[in-house]
């Protein structure tokens, strides 16, 4: 047993008896005569020595059954994230699904096919996230992070990215028909084959942004955007862009596309 000092002899009762200053002293003293000895003999006996190396060796096995079961619990974890967004598809309202997708994205869980459509995910934060194929139709995700996020092949379609940051994510091939880009960051990210038909971009940063594949850009309304490249502003005006400031505006041109 691992020992802190080690137990003294006690005195035999005549010389402990000796030591009282008075009568009144000698029953506590007795006492406490007795319990030297109880304490005496128990520091010396080998059962407890051996006890107290069986609960240091206990408290090892439970370290190690704590850390072989650590991929058990977050399997778990994951499973019960998956439960919250699939128990919430095609409702509106967020419904735990912010810290769900958050959880699973910080886990570097494929998110690809994830059905988030009509969702409110206003600021979820998914950056590098894995997202191809999702859909998030008609969802809203307004000042969200999806930086460098994979989200080729998405249906975006009538989403809410307003302030959203999708710096340097790949939205190659995704549906963006009438999605809300309002003063959305879209710096270095890839547009291959993108449809950008009525969606709103003003006021949207463009920076280095890679634009020549663009699948549709008729009836987007450009206004305002900033740090365009060279040649983007006439490209998208010449395949059907639109430069509106008010919504009337932008109303109007839509409704004169359509007779």
């Amino acid at each position: 047993m691992r020992r802190l000092y080690e137990p003294t002899h006690p005195l035999p009762w005549p010389e402990r008896r000796a030591q009282c200053r008075g009568p009144w002293e000698v029953p506590f003293a007795r006492l406490e005569w007795y319990l030297e000895w109880l304490a005496w003999g128990l520091g010396n006996w080998a059962l407890l020595e051996v006890l107290e190396y069986l609960s240091t060796f206990s408290v090892l096995v439970a370290v190690l059954f704590y850390f072989a079961g650590s991929g058990d619990r977050t399997r778990q974890r994951h499973y019960a994230a998956w439960a919250v967004i699939n128990s919430a598809q095609g409702k509106g309202g967020s419904g735990g699904r912010i810290e769900a997708l958050e959880e699973l994205n910080r886990d570097r869980v494929p998110l690809i096919g994830l059905d988030g459509s009509m969702a409110f995910l206003q600021g979820v934060q998914l950056s590098n996230a894995m997202l191809s194929r999702c859909s998030f139709q008609a969802a809203d995700l307004r000042q969200s992070s999806l930086r460098s996020s994979d989200l080729s092949f998405c249906n975006l379609r009538s989403a809410n990215f307003r302030n959203a940051d999708f710096e340097h994510a790949q939205l190659g091939d995704a549906d963006l028909t009438e999605a809300d880009l309002t003063g959305a960051d879209l710096g270095s990210a890839n547009l291959a084959r993108a449809d950008f038909s009525s969606a709103d971009l003003r006021s949207a940063d463009l920076s280095e942004v890679r634009w020549k594949e663009i699948a549709s850009m008729r009836l987007a309304n450009i206004f305002g955007v900033r740090n365009a490249p060279d040649g983007f502003v006439q490209f998208a005006l010449a395949h059907g862009a639109v430069a509106a400031q008010s919504d009337d505006e932008w109303t109007a041109l839509q409704n004169a596309a359509k007779r």
